[in-house]
């Protein structure tokens, strides 16, 4: 289930790389928890690595560990800090802060930084930061900074490691080629014919005759109390608004018109922005031959592609933006040339760039009359807005005095709404196919946390627009169902028990006598067992692929055995057992210009990338050199698990 701890830290560079990792925890900002239980900074001050001079301390961690875990709640609000230290979580996010670590003072030691600059057009690339006109937005960045408890140098500081990361083992990775015998081999290996055969047994035909004894039931009842819990279930009373409520809101004089025009009067004069595409290249060389490609007519993605690369999108953008977030060389390039064309390779600051002017945006300058309407309309969203807020603010106020959901409901004009009995996951309490309203989808979570009911709180469904407040109105505790109502759901699970457990002997006995030269078909026929019919298995690993990733776990198995070998395969949940058996393998020869030994020398060289990429990342860690206070990461581990 928490596969994404797993992943969450990983990327092509072997080294989850700050900048992907720091935009997944911005662009979550906005979809926040209504109320979060993690522990918010903290954490010892001890030392819990060094790398070089530099030291990690346990508050670090501890702050990246709590990020981690916002993040997974992203997609699972059921997560918990333990589940991530379960997972193995804290070791890699260790492992990543050293890494990470290891390249800057490496980077630091061989001139290889990441300026201010360069790190300020990294954070105006951020959607979540940017305001409506597409800019960066301070205080969208402040308000960020204050809800996840981090401070400018904390962002900065990790920006900046993953370009410094990102010029170390971007070059390491590019221009690798595969050997033609390697990819040979490999295509061979896609064009293996297998055949066999699989036989089922199912615990289902092997369960017993005789029912289980009153003591039997009542003592594997005992025993397995928690197979029959009724989860806890929470009534919530609810109601949304919006800016409706805000009463008394004037609309926008035309003085108050003519100062905003002026405030902005920039946003009104003449502009020219542009969409542009570009390929970055490590040395001049390559970027020139990429131009020559594309001169014969070789599309930038196709270029691309072909390289194991991507082609980056930037705008519509201004050219001072573009200046900042690539060079001012680049800038002045495509802003000299016409849509659609290519200007030649220019000198950035991670490589040479070739870039494509894929459109061309004039606005022509607007007089106050011609943005009149536009501006009353915003400011009067402006001012409904603030109205809002003072609602929300006053209501919150409220609610942190003791106040109750009704009074706030009243004093809005609003009606509250009951949910029937919810589940932790929304579901509706014994009716699983039915969900709580979607705009409860953040209040659940937040309404399980609660210590007590009639404790109500305000959240945002819409950021400044729509706002939902709650509170539970009742609690049932999770306990186990009574004997008498679930006696045929134990006597059931008994007799599939022992069901599983004579189908093992069965298929133990049937591998043994395979294994000794008996026949699959006649042996499981011998069991005196009404069993599925025994299936013929033929297919190639070609067919295998076309499965994207779906496959049935006798299927993967089957290609992963030798041939002329036999094994057992345990069906999930206790259901049975699959005997599976490997009797040939057939292989087509390939040639060397098929499509299938491109593909390979592709996939491959993508492959053997990333490998020179790690393998780099390692030497510069044990160049650098890093060790690591275990006992000090216990104790980090401890305090997050609330010991």
């Amino acid at each position: 289930m928490l596969q994404f701890f797993r992943n969450i830290f990983k990327s092509s560079l072997g080294v989850g790389i700050a900048i992907a990792f720091l935009v997944l925890i911005i662009g979550g900002f906005a979809a926040s928890d209504v109320a979060s239980n993690l522990v918010s900074g903290g954490g010892s001050g001890e030392t819990v690595a060094k790398v070089g001079s530099t030291t990690i301390t346990g508050t670090q961690v501890m702050k990246q560990a709590q990020q981690s875990v916002e993040i997974a709640r992203q997609d699972n609000p059921k997560v918990t800090m333990r589940d991530f230290l379960a997972q193995n979580g804290l070791t890699q996010v260790i492992d990543q802060m050293v890494d990470r670590t290891a390249l800057l003072v490496f980077g630091q030691k061989n001139g290889i930084v990441a300026g201010k600059r360069l790190v300020d057009s990294e954070l105006a690339k951020i959607p979540s930061l940017q305001g409506p006109d597409g800019k960066f937005a301070d205080a969208n960045y402040r308000q960020m900074l204050a809800q996840r408890n981090l401070t400018d140098k904390d962002v900065r500081e990790d920006i900046a490691q993953g370009l410094v990361a990102r010029q170390l083992l971007t070059p390491a990775q590019l221009g690798t080629v595969t050997p033609m015998e390697a990819a040979l081999r490999y295509a061979t290996l896609l064009k293996d014919h297998r055949s066999g055969s699989v036989a089922a047994l199912p615990s289902q035909a092997f369960l017993p005759a005789t029912p289980p004894s009153d003591a039997e039931v009542a003592s594997w009842y005992n025993s397995h109390k928690l197979f029959f819990n009724q989860p806890e279930h929470r009534v919530i009373r609810y109601a949304t608004f919006d800016d409706s409520v805000a009463r008394n809101v004037t609309a926008p004089t035309d003085a108050e018109i003519a100062q905003r025009y002026n405030a902005d009067k920039a946003q009104y004069e003449a502009s020219e922005t542009r969409k542009i595409s570009q390929l970055i290249l490590p040395t001049e060389a390559a970027a020139k031959t990429l131009s020559e490609e594309l001169a014969k007519g070789t599309s930038m993605e196709a270029a691309a592609k072909a390289r194991g690369l991507s082609v980056g999108s930037l705008g519509p953008v201004a050219k001072p933006a573009l200046a900042a977030q690539t060079s001012q060389a680049i800038a002045d390039a495509a802003f000299a040339a016409k849509k659609g064309v290519l200007p030649a390779p220019v000198k950035g600051i991670l490589g040479y760039a070739v870039v494509r002017v894929d459109d061309i945006i004039v606005k022509p300058a607007r007089t106050l009359d011609q943005a009149k309407g536009e501006i009353a309309e915003a400011l009067l969203a402006d001012k409904r807005k603030a109205a809002l807020a003072s609602v929300t603010t006053r209501i919150e106020d409220s609610f942190g005095k003791g106040g109750a959901l009704s009074d706030a409901a009243k004093e809005l004009g609003v009606t509250l709404t009951s949910t029937p009995a919810l589940n932790a996951d929304g579901t509706v309490f014994g009716n699983p196919q039915q969900k709580a309203p979607p705009e409860l989808a953040k209040a659940v979570p937040a309404a399980f946390a609660m210590e007590r009911d009639h404790a109500p709180q305000l959240a945002e469904i819409e950021p400044g627009k729509k706002f939902l407040m709650f509170d539970v109105d009742s609690i049932v505790q999770a306990a186990p169902l009574p004997l008498d109502r679930v006696k045929p759901a134990v006597v059931a699970a008994i007799q599939m028990e022992k069901g599983a457990q004579a189908a093992k002997n069965a298929a133990l006995r049937v591998l043994d006598k395979v294994k000794h030269g008996g026949e699959l078909g006649a042996t499981v026929a011998g069991l005196g067992v009404k069993l599925p019919p025994v299936q013929a298995l033929s297919l190639g690993r070609e067919q295998l692929q076309a499965q994207q990733g779906q496959l049935p776990p006798a299927m993967g198995l089957f290609f992963s055995m030798a041939k002329g070998s036999t094994k057992l395969l345990p069906l999930p949940g206790g259901r049975g057992w699959l005997v599976v058996q490997l009797k040939d393998i057939t292989t087509t020869p390939v040639k060397p210009d098929d499509q299938l030994v491109s593909d390979a020398k592709r996939e491959l060289a993508s492959l053997l990338g990333r490998e020179y990429g790690d393998s780099l990342r390692r030497a510069i860690r044990a160049d650098v050199g890093a060790t690591r206070n275990e006992a000090a990461i216990n104790g980090v581990a401890k305090q997050l698990a609330g010991n």
